[in-house]
């Protein structure tokens, strides 16, 4: 099932993103299984049509689906593997553009990590003293 949060703070299109990756990754969407329409799957959200179209056009270019003309849009076979690095970083964008939705600063979140390149110790304010 897809969710969206529109008071979230992350853009719609990067919440589908989202959304259909950990269908994929939990095995709820399988290998050539045909998602929704745009235009059916914007209606059942109430978003614009050119949103749904996007987060289709960033998954299909992740590897995560492809499309067939006049067919739609499936689950890919064998999802494209991102290098390390890039899963890694796209995890963390994700990760500080929900914080910063939540209303933590950008400060906060920098000085959370000088304070992980320092050691990380001083960065756990709910770490139990030993």
């Amino acid at each position: 099932m897809i969710l969206i949060n529109t008071a979230s703070g992350i853009p719609i299109y990067e919440q589908l993103i989202q959304n259909v990756t950990r269908l994929v990754e939990a095995g709820v969407l399988k290998p050539h299984d045909r998602l929704p329409s745009v235009r059916a799957l914007a209606a059942e959200l109430g978003v614009n049509p050119n949103t749904v179209a996007k987060a289709y056009r960033e998954l299909e270019a992740r590897g995560v689906t492809y499309s067939s003309a006049g067919k739609g849009c499936f689950i890919s076979d064998e999802p494209q593997s991102e290098n390390a690095d890039s899963a890694i970083l796209r995890q963390f964008d994700e990760v500080c553009q929900s914080a910063l939705a939540q209303g933590i600063s950008e400060d906060e979140l920098q000085k959370r990590l000088r304070g992980i390149f320092k050691g990380g110790k001083d960065n756990d304010r709910n770490k139990k003293p030993d």
